[in-house]
């Protein structure tokens, strides 16, 4: 299996669903914890890149209607990676990345796909 990363915080729920789901399928993966090791901004722009922005920002989050309403209307992806940096929180989590495919949020076909579980 090549490098499996997930992306999120250890105590969102999907997050520890997802964890735990990967554990079951025996899945070798490395979690990282965007709060406590902030993301770069180059990886960033690759979720961005093939998810889109949509995808990527949670604006269902508490972290989403804190911000303030010039910081909402951002659409330039540079300004987006910078808002993720700023306040990691704000992505969807979790956010899977392997083999340079992402899958944000926790949908297990999705990942099954990703990781090639058949």
């Amino acid at each position: 299996m090549t490098n499996t990363v997930v992306y999120g915080i250890p105590n969102c729920d999907t997050v520890r669903k997802a964890r735990k789901w990967l554990e079951q399928q025996q899945v070798t993966y490395k979690f990282h914890d965007v709060r406590a090791n902030p993301v770069s901004a180059e990886e960033i722009h690759n979720w961005l890149q093939q998810l889109g922005i949509d995808t990527v920002l949670n604006k269902r989050s508490t972290a989403w209607r804190q911000l303030s309403a010039t910081e909402q209307t951002v659409t330039d992806t540079a300004d987006v990676v910078a808002l993720l940096q700023r306040y990691p929180t704000l992505m969807k989590r979790p956010l899977l990345a392997t083999n340079k495919h992402y899958c944000a949020g926790f949908k297990e076909a999705d990942w099954r796909s990703a990781l090639e579980l058949g």
